[in-house]
């Protein structure tokens, strides 16, 4: 059985390891002892019962396998972007440019620097080991977030936003990057996509270009990349799409990888989450799992399983995940389709 559940201090042995096998890195969980220590204090925090809105909470979520206690994912949600640290993105706008004695009208995609302070909430830190990648469990670990999101609204903002990994290209290069950023950072794309998971904003406000960027006259090549996803990154952005989730104006600083938005109570799995009352356990053999189930508790856990509905309105779930969740008969259970 594998659970969803928020990090505990006695993980960190084990989000290190799950950080280490991490090819090429994830910005926001690099190997650094330290860091991931901090990194785990700041979300025990964040599910403190005294949290009644959204602040720069950050609340990171394990995917476990219960029967070796071995992590195989994480995945996270941040209650507010510029929360404590303020949020940069470059937003895509359209200026009109005409003379009408020449009867010239030029339509120029220009990208401006944005800083928020107070912006949406952010689904990040997302990695499954690759042993794990198979019988729903991706899904568990992305979408299992969005009902503990759904459950306290009021910890997070009404809306949600994704940023996806930018185009890399066969020699490992962000074309945008090395066409913008590297001119005013003197650093590689990883190094400065470290710093700024490490928590150093500081260097983004007093070394980025603080003019609009015309589009227009970066390479053809570059161009066509703003807005557009790594290899590696289209499944997910697929998920976020079949989950509500759209693209926006705006697009990453480091890679102009494309930025997604959608309002919380519009994402699929919150929309057709129900709650019931647990009636009794279907036993251990059944087949493969239909929802995402829930015990919508601050002591989160989510995991796979079927859902029977009773006739009067009550429901049966798998023992297994009953147990999983810490259950029992009389209990409510939340749960959501694995698909839609």
């Amino acid at each position: 059985m594998f659970v969803l559940r928020p990090i505990r201090e006695d993980d960190l042995s084990g989000l290190v390891a799950l950080a280490r096998s991490i090819s090429g890195g994830l910005t926001s969980l690099p190997p650094d002892e330290a860091f991931l220590g901090d990194r785990i204090d700041e979300s025990l925090r964040s599910f403190s019962p005294r949290i009644k809105k959204a602040g720069g909470e950050v609340y990171l979520f394990v995917l476990e396998d219960t029967a070796t206690g071995k992590l195989v994912g994480t995945s996270g949600i941040a209650a507010r972007v510029g929360g404590y640290d303020p949020f940069y993105s470059y937003e895509l706008r359209t200026e009109k440019h005409a003379h009408a004695p020449l009867a010239i009208t030029r339509d120029i995609s220009v990208l401006h620097l944005r800083e928020q302070h107070r912006g949406p909430s952010e689904i990040g830190s997302l990695f499954l080991a690759s042993e794990a990648r198979r019988g729903g469990l991706g899904r568990l670990l992305s979408l299992g977030r969005f009902l503990f999101l759904g459950a306290y609204p009021k910890r997070f903002d009404a809306t949600v936003i994704a940023e996806l990994r930018g185009y890399i290209d066969q020699q490992g290069l962000s074309p945008f990057w090395e066409a913008v950023g590297r001119h005013f950072f003197g650093h590689d794309f990883y190094t400065a996509d470290v710093l700024s998971g490490l928590g150093n904003k500081e260097f983004i406000a007093d070394l980025m270009p603080r003019h609009p960027i015309y589009v227009p006259l970066l390479p053809l090549e570059v161009q066509a990349v703003i807005g557009k996803v790594h290899h590696d990154t289209q499944p997910a952005l697929t998920l976020l799409q079949a989950e509500g989730f759209a693209a926006t104006a705006e697009v990453d600083i480091f890679d102009a990888g494309p930025q997604l938005r959608v309002a919380a109570a519009d994402i699929r799995t919150i929309r057709q989450s129900r709650t019931a009352e647990i009636r009794a356990h279907l036993g251990d053999k059944y087949e493969k799992p239909t929802h995402l189930l829930t015990n919508a508790r601050l002591d989160f856990r989510a995991c796979l399983g079927t859902v029977l509905v009773h006739d009067d309105g009550g429901v049966l779930i798998p023992e297994d995940a009953a147990r999983a969740l810490d259950l029992h008969p009389g209990d409510q259970v939340t749960f959501s389709p694995l698909r839609g």
